[in-house]
This record gives C-alpha cells, sequence and structure tokens, in this order.
C-alpha cells in the first residue's frame, strides 16, 4: 500500500505543480471524500469538493506555484508539507504554507485536512 500511495502523491505532485487541480481531484478523490481546510466546516463528497474548487479557480487570475515536499507516508495516512501562490481577481496575493494529511483508500483520498499558516 506505501508504494501505491507514494505513487500517488508523486502524481498529485506533478498535476498539483502545473495547476491541474480538478484533473488531480477528479483523479484521486473518493465520491464519499471529506475535505477540511484548517478548522473551517469540512467539505463532504467529491461534487461539493469540485464545486468550491471551481469556485475558487475562477477568481484566480494568476497561478504562481504549487510546490510539495517531505513526503511521509504511514499505513493507509500521508503528510506533506505544501507552499501555493496564486492571485485573485482583486489584486490579492496570496500564499499558503500547510501540512496536507490524507487518509486513503482503494488508491482514493477517502479524508484530507490542511493545517496551515
Amino acid at each position: 500500500m506505501k508504494n501505491q500511495i507514494e505513487n500517488s502523491l508523486l502524481d498529485l505532485k506533478e498535476l498539483l505543480g502545473k495547476g491541474q487541480f480538478i484533473e488531480a481531484m477528479e483523479k484521486y478523490l473518493a465520491d464519499d471524500v471529506v475535505l477540511q481546510e484548517a478548522n473551517n466546516e469540512p467539505k463532504i463528497g467529491k461534487e461539493v469538493c469540485l464545486q468550491a474548487e471551481r469556485d475558487l479557480l475562477s477568481t484566480v487570475t494568476e497561478f504562481g506555484g504549487y510546490e510539495i515536499k517531505n513526503i511521509v507516508v504511514n499505513g493507509d495516512i500521508s503528510y506533506y508539507e505544501a507552499i501555493m501562490d496564486f492571485t485573485t481577481n482583486d489584486g490579492t496575493k496570496h500564499h499558503f504554507e500547510q501540512v496536507n494529511r490524507t487518509q486513503w483508500k482503494d488508491g482514493k483520498i477517502i479524508n484530507e485536512r490542511y493545517y496551515h499558516s
């Protein structure tokens, strides 16, 4: 299982690094996924998560990059550090540094939480 998760994370690293967020989500999210940003209410279900991402991406005017580093896999859980930069249509530049904790099942993400500063 560890190798499968590591391979999926390397693929995610490539997709997200190119700004292909929707493609990555369509490929790796389970239908009943739960995603939670920091202490916000979790989003439940692949379609809900995809729509939220589409809504966010519709405001992005410049993608500055997404970097994944320091990947760790333990059983069906993975962790990695991510750095993301983008600018939205109101001119705001966003910089996120976060740790992602992901639970996997059958090659799909079933639960993910983002911890960031």
